[in-house]
């Protein structure tokens, strides 16, 4: 029976971080039940077009959905259980921030069905926290991460590094104060510099300095030893976890299998009953969003049919994030034997029992090899 990942787009966010470039907004009110009406609407017009055996995860993203109310929470996942055929082990993830509003929440999340919590805790120092514009303290994110300790069995936090003036020492430091919190997964993210936000502004006008690529590479080769040594094995190039704590949802995304996204600029990835794999997104604009699913029952704006080069690239872009590599025999059969015919570079990349990875030595340059693959790859097999 196929599986399916659903993702649903909360949009709003408290105030929008400098870092970030997701589709999130700022409002002062929200038509809570008019986004309700929407979210089953559109969950039904996709539910019911593309077929699937089960709904194996559901993630709640943002946005900031921990500002989302709980009896929102709780009517969605009821509606789909109702209507649609969930996982008896199904994992359903809700990203939420460690402010003092969320925080008396988390019991309510749990009573609704979630069973996974995401945090986005970015750091554990308080001069760090104010200058990527969060709205918490250290000491509030970690009350979050005990809370949620004592009412989850599976959960997760983010971390940013590469911070301007971090050291190493620094970092240490913080990586073991994280991992006294930490039961099971860890997510450590680079800070990077996206067009559009306001921190591309002022780094481009020199407010700020980050490491250079050394000190960066330095950074990263710590992050791996240090969390290798309590048992949180990388598993994706920015994520590490013990034994059954991957997240499950994001391996769909990675290992490309199907997924679905309903709500404001939400992507999906999803295979027709000919087997045509099609590439969808929603608008952006949360009153637009409402505007078209009122209209049209989905608010879609881009569908298309991806050809097997669009396939082949998005595998590589994927499954090359993986430390389990992309099984080769998955591509499209035009593909595969120029795969195999691909020099091994025992330094970065590697071919073993139909898997192509990107080996340890490679994993700093995971983005270029990528790209060059890509670039390589014959637009036709």
């Amino acid at each position: 029976m196929k599986k399916l990942a659903l993702y649903l787009h909360w949009p709003f966010c408290k105030s929008k971080c400098p870092y970030c470039d997701f589709n999130s907004h700022v409002a002062d009110t929200i038509d809570v039940q008019a986004f309700e009406n929407a979210y089953k609407q559109e969950l039904r017009s996709l539910l019911d077009t593309y077929h699937y055996g089960y709904i194996d995860t559901i993630f709640i993203g943002g946005g900031t959905p921990s500002l989302m109310p709980t009896n929102l929470i709780d009517s969605l996942i009821n509606w789909l259980d109702t209507h649609y055929q969930l996982a008896t082990d199904i994992e359903i993830t809700l990203e939420a921030n460690p402010t003092s509003v969320e925080l008396r929440k988390f019991k309510d999340f749990k009573s609704t069905g979630i069973n996974r919590l995401s945090l986005g805790i970015q750091s554990l120092r308080d001069s760090d926290l104010v200058f990527l514009g969060r709205e918490h303290s250290s000491a509030q994110a970690i009350e979050a991460i005990q809370l949620t300790k004592e009412i989850f069995d599976r959960y997760s936090f983010d971390l940013i590094y590469a911070r301007p003036n971090q050291t190493l020492k620094d970092w240490e430091e913080e990586l073991h104060q994280a991992l006294l919190l930490c039961d099971g997964h860890l997510s450590a993210y680079q800070l990077t510099i996206e067009k559009g936000t306001p921190f591309y502004r002022q780094f481009h006008d020199g407010k700020f300095t980050l490491p250079d690529e050394n000190s960066c590479a330095d950074l990263y080769d710590l992050t791996n030893d240090i969390l290798a040594s309590h048992q949180l094995t990388m598993y994706e190039i920015s994520n590490y976890a013990k034994h059954d704590h991957q997240c499950r949802h994001n391996l769909h995304y990675w290992r490309y299998h199907d997924y679905l996204g309903v709500g404001p600029g939400a992507h999906s990835r999803i295979t027709d009953d000919l087997g045509n794999k099609h590439s969808i997104m929603t608008v952006h604009k949360p009153e637009k969003w409402l505007d078209l699913v009122n209209k049209n029952g989905h608010g879609i704006q881009t569908h298309d049919t991806l050809s097997d080069y669009d396939i082949a690239c998005e595998k590589l872009m994927m499954g090359l994030r993986l430390v389990e590599g992309l099984n080769i025999q998955s591509f499209p059969k035009s593909f595969i034997n120029y795969i195999e015919s691909l020099p091994e570079d025992q330094s970065y990349l590697e071919y073993d029992n139909s898997a192509l990875k990107i080996t340890d030595q490679g994993r700093l340059l995971t983005n270029s090899i990528i790209h060059r693959l890509i670039e390589q790859l014959p637009t036709q097999g």
